[in-house]
């Protein structure tokens, strides 16, 4: 990807300001959002259940493998066969995965009785305005 103007300042959601129109730098979107090239990868988000947490029907998700999947960060989660994209919930031995929309319920994973993984953590949204 080739690099793109980073203009200096930030954006005002009310009047703009010409004096803030000058090149702070050039930035490469791949600089900014992978950290791990080896261990990224994009996926796009397909329903509903993740809109409260700003994440919407084909949104782009960079997912990174390498980082750990803690309590309360969004992942990539495999259960049974089916990808998925939930916020993780840890406490001690309980393990769940919670949508970002009332419509739809946790659900508690039962490592011995499912088959789950967690593919990596999301650490980029992407979506069109």
């Amino acid at each position: 990807m080739d690099e793109v103007p980073l203009v200096t300042g930030a954006v005002q959601a009310g009047f703009s300001s010409v004096a803030d129109e000058h090149i702070e730098a050039y930035l490469d979107l791949n600089d900014l959002v992978i950290k791990h090239p080896a261990a990224t990868f994009f996926v796009r988000a397909a329903g509903d259940s993740m809109e409260q947490a700003g994440i919407f029907a084909g949104d782009i998700l960079a997912v990174d493998r390498s980082l750990s999947p803690v309590s309360g960060k969004i992942v990539i989660a495999c259960l049974d066969g089916e990808f998925m994209v939930k916020r993780l919930f840890i406490e001690g031995k309980t393990i769940k995965l919670i949508s970002a929309n009332p419509r739809y319920l946790d659900m508690k994973i039962d490592p011995e009785k499912s088959d789950f993984h967690i593919w990596g953590v999301v650490t980029y949204v992407i979506h069109a305005c």
